[in-house]
């Protein structure tokens, strides 16, 4: 158990050193399992879950079977302390499944998956909603120590992931503007039009296919690819 004070600055240095090290957005939700799960004492099992702008939620990380299966159960019910913990904010904890009344359907069902405790902190930034930070026991009772510690510990952990998910949806602006530029480019060829009705003409198969505008761009350049191909020479 992390009890000193020097213990738990130790323990955050090291989880901020892991969750720091990686770039991917993947790598990060990786990292910051790994780091929570060695972090925070008292959980066999660690998840994080992350927020579309859609509403939905989906778990991307776990370290076993019971995270996604716990995970689903929640989404499915629209219920439960990890759901409730990024639906509503701040910190839900579940010290003994057996007493528990708040979610009376979910714990029904959880309860065969044999789980005991379970506590589930929200991870955000000044912007938005990011995800959640999820622990998971197989057995009952929460140390008010481990609380604290994944307190400070999801600070870290929204920082890393803000980060991350930003640095990933700049790769992906810059990866559709590519897409674009290169489609538009091929259908300027491929027409003997400018630039600007070139590209009219991806934006209305666009809406016409309700399609998104980079995926009609990058089946363009998957087709043009394919017939400028140049064919393997036949024999040896």
């Amino acid at each position: 158990m992390l009890h000193d004070s020097t213990s738990v600055a130790s323990a955050l240095t090291d989880a901020a050193r892991s969750i720091n090290s990686h770039r991917s957005l993947d790598d990060t939700l990786d990292a910051i399992v790994r780091a929570a799960q060695q972090t925070v004492p008292g959980f066999e099992h660690v998840g994080i879950s992350i927020t579309h702008g859609s509403g939905r939620i989906e778990t991307r990380a776990g370290t076993g079977r019971l995270v996604w299966d716990i995970d689903e159960l929640q989404y499915k019910l629209g219920e439960g302390p990890c759901y409730d913990a990024i639906t509503s904010g701040g910190i839900t904890t579940m010290d003994d499944i057996a007493t528990e009344r708040r979610w009376p359907r979910y714990v029904e069902e959880a309860a065969r998956f044999g789980l005991s405790a379970q506590m589930g902190l929200q991870l955000y930034n000044d912007e938005s909603t990011l995800g959640g930070l999820n622990f998971y026991s197989v057995n009952p009772g929460i140390d008010p120590d481990a609380i604290q510690l994944a307190e400070l510990f999801a600070a870290h952990a929204s920082i890393a992931l803000g980060r991350a998910r930003h640095e990933h949806q700049l790769n992906e602006s810059v990866t559709t503007r590519q897409a674009i530029g290169t489609a538009v480019g091929i259908i300027m060829e491929r027409y003997r039009i400018p630039e600007e009705r070139a590209f009219q003409f991806l934006v209305r198969a666009s809406s016409t296919g309700n399609v998104k505008l980079r995926t009609i761009a990058e089946e363009i350049v998957a087709s043009a690819n394919t017939q400028f191909a140049v064919p393997a020479p036949e024999g040896g």
